[in-house]
């Protein structure tokens, strides 16, 4: 077993790669690569050059034009060695390799008739020698050749300089990508597509291509996602001022891609799942996830690539800050509410049971093993929660100020979490070093909330503590700090507006970070007992115990203004029921109740029904599996089916009302 990576070790790197130049022969076996990399010494003194590589023949290795022997070099387990070459020298490095051989598609393949690249995390390795990592960035040109009547299309990073006929049936094509970028962003494909175009003009007026090269008879089915494209990159410019910098911007969809989609600068390869929409058998859920991969991808191209990673420890800060941004884009082209009722269902579906488990590691973890098992639902879905934190911690004007500075101070550079994080202190004025606890503490912290009301008083006190389980590898935890958004509940209903600790002025919700182990607040002006709601919107990645019983969390379903706060009360008085349920004991007047609660949301159907649809589906089975003590899937299973249909039969002429109202599917084509 290799040893571990750890982030201890990072150590800068000894030489820089200011300009590679790529030849690719592609042939399916027997592909050729010829690389020229200028390389320039960072290091105070000599220093050797490590060079990653491997799956491949070397066939020359020169230092400006002379030829390496063995004598020159060192190899090591992944890569070779060179022990002192110049302050500044062209690295010429001839390889060649079977694509259509390599199954690991990882590097440079063939899969259904075509050239496709990965390169991340660690592919770019297995085409040629290289400083295969994040934090060396250099400007790239590349020629590619290959069969014309095979591979047609050559594409690859940066804009088209030349292309042009060849002797022998063959054609070239020349790409010139302005902007540094390290290996695991570069790209190529070749092969036969069809291509759809549209043209975008950014804020500045610069014309843009927008191609999308599709499976032979797939175009149509692409339109979709390239208006995704275009209302991703207008809504980039106009929420964080952040507009396309080449002159084309190229999407490859391929029914055999092992990733999702891939951000590589300016050539984004995607499965066809996440481009290809057939409106005779799309669902809503496909449009959606199409909506939300494009515009993913998309937003890459500011986090993630005109800005890296110093090192793969620092994975979150372009993931998770681009699944926030993501998750900002869908919220403001669908509905805020169940965008957000939709993220935290992920994160407690998928995160939750991570940071539970014996696979729980933080954002940041200190070591890996195999940088592939990095890409976990913590690193992505709490990572841009932690986005969300930060925002409320700091503030929006001040997130957005530091945001900006973040975009302008590391432009074309690898940055870590301090630099986001720094840049957004140093815009809010104010030390967020404790914020970086959540990003090296694994475990989701627990918020216990108790109140009490004073009559004598005229007060409601607010008894916060938090507490995060041990996880392995650290069994103490520090706090973290967390944002709360609260708010309070007349008995009837109304909003209560309070002066928290008889300081402030009177308001309906008040935000406070809880940042100590335990704290104290009070409001003031309260002449009755109210019901606090301390975590509206989901404010933080927390698991909230507020001690509330059934009736408190029917209050709120009905009366309390916040979305999550009335979904979030619905779905625990589900859970109760559904344990309950599945342990034999049926509280009918409790079900009875739970009904009307759910005839009100569905009362609100006309004002969002896409809101009132979440708020009427009942927990998943995997939630109540976490839940129960000593859970029994078969048994919570069938609890859950039989208060589906006692809640479909109570709210049945409801929902034909909200369904009749609906509008039907469009008429078949003449």
């Amino acid at each position: 077993m290799a040893d571990p990576v750890r982030i201890a070790d990072y150590r800068p790197p000894d030489y820089a790669a200011d300009r590679i130049e790529l030849d690719f022969d592609l042939r399916p076996h027997g592909t050729r690569v010829t690389a020229r990399t200028h390389c320039r010494r960072l290091a105070a003194g000599p220093a050797p050059l490590h060079l990653h590589g491997e799956g491949f023949t070397t066939e020359r290795l020169l230092i400006d034009g002379r030829e390496l022997g063995p004598a020159d070099y060192t190899l090591v387990d992944g890569g070779l060695v060179l022990q002192a070459p110049p302050a500044q020298f062209v690295l010429e490095a001839t390889t060649r390799f079977d694509p259509a051989d390599n199954t690991a598609l990882s590097g440079l393949y063939t899969s259904g008739g075509r050239f496709c690249t990965q390169c991340e995390a660690e592919g770019f390795r297995r085409i040629t020698w290289a400083q295969d990592r994040p934090d060396v960035l250099a400007r790239y040109t590349v020629r590619l050749q290959a069969d014309r009547a095979q591979f047609p299309t050559l594409l690859c990073n940066g804009d088209l300089a030349a292309a042009g006929e060849l002797p022998g049936g063959r054609h070239f094509a020349t790409w010139v990508d302005p902007f540094p970028k390290p290996t695991y962003l570069f790209a190529l494909a070749a092969g036969r597509f069809e291509t759809i175009r549209a043209p975008f003009t950014t804020r500045s007026g610069r014309p843009v291509e927008l191609t999308f090269h599709v499976d032979p008879g797939d175009g149509e089915s692409a339109r979709f996602a390239l208006d995704c494209l275009v209302r991703a990159m207008r809504w980039d410019e106009q929420v964080f001022q952040r507009e396309y910098d080449l002159s084309v911007y190229q999407v490859v969809a391929v029914r055999d891609f092992n990733f999702g989609a891939m951000e590589n600068k300016g050539l984004n390869i995607f499965n066809s799942a996440y481009v290809l929409a057939d409106p005779r058998t799309a669902t809503d859920a496909d449009y959606e996830s199409i909506e939300a991969v494009i515009g993913h991808e998309y937003f890459h191209n500011w986090t993630g690539n005109r800005i890296t990673l110093r090192d793969w420890f620092q994975l979150s800060l372009k993931e998770g800050l681009t699944v926030y941004r993501e998750h900002e884009f869908m919220a403001a082209t669908r509905s805020a509410p169940v965008q957000r009722l939709k993220d935290v269902r992920r994160l407690r579906a998928r995160q939750f049971p991570e940071d539970g488990g014996p696979l729980a590691h933080p954002v940041r973890p200190p070591s890996y093993r195999a940088i592939d098992n990095f890409y976990t639902a913590t690193v992505y879905e709490k990572g841009a929660e932690l986005v969300r934190v930060l925002r409320q911690i700091a503030g929006d004007d001040a997130f957005a100020r530091g945001l900006q500075r973040y975009f302008v101070d590391f432009d074309g550079k690898a940055a870590t979490v301090e630099d986001l994080v720094g840049c957004v202190a140093a815009a809010a004025g104010r030390d967020l070093s404790g914020f970086l606890r959540w990003y090296d503490q694994a475990g989701t912290p627990v918020l216990t909330v108790r109140h009490r009301h004073d009559p004598a008083a005229r007060t409601c006190t607010l008894e916060l503590a938090q507490a995060t389980p041990p996880t392995p590898g650290q069994p103490h935890k520090l706090p973290v700090p967390i944002p709360l958004c609260i708010g309070l509940l007349s008995a009837s209903g109304t909003v209560l507006a309070a002066r928290l600790h008889g300081v402030e002025a009177p308001a309906a919700e008040h935000r406070f970070v809880l940042d100590t182990e335990r704290a104290t607040l009070v409001f003031h002006g309260i002449d009755a007992p109210a019901l606090p709601a301390v975590l509206r919107g989901c404010s933080a990645p927390v698991r909230l115990d507020d001690g509330l019983g059934r009736a408190e969390r029917l209050l709120q379903m009905a009366h309390d203004p916040d979305p999550y706060t009335r979904w979030d009360a619905g779905q625990r008085l589900a859970v109760d029921l559904l344990l309950a349920a599945a342990a034999g004991s049926v509280d009918e007047a409790a079900v009875l109740e739970f009904a009307g609660a759910m005839a009100r949301e569905l009362d609100r159907a006309p004002a969002d029904p896409a809101f009132a649809a979440q708020a009427l589906r009942l927990p998943e089975l995997g939630e109540l599996v976490q839940r129960a003590d000593a859970p029994d899937p078969e048994r919570l299973a069938s609890a859950r089916e039989q208060l589906r249909r006692r809640l479909a039969s109570a709210l049945r002429p409801g929902l034909l009302a909200v369904a009749s109202a609906a509008p039907g599917p469009p008429p078949p084509a003449a």
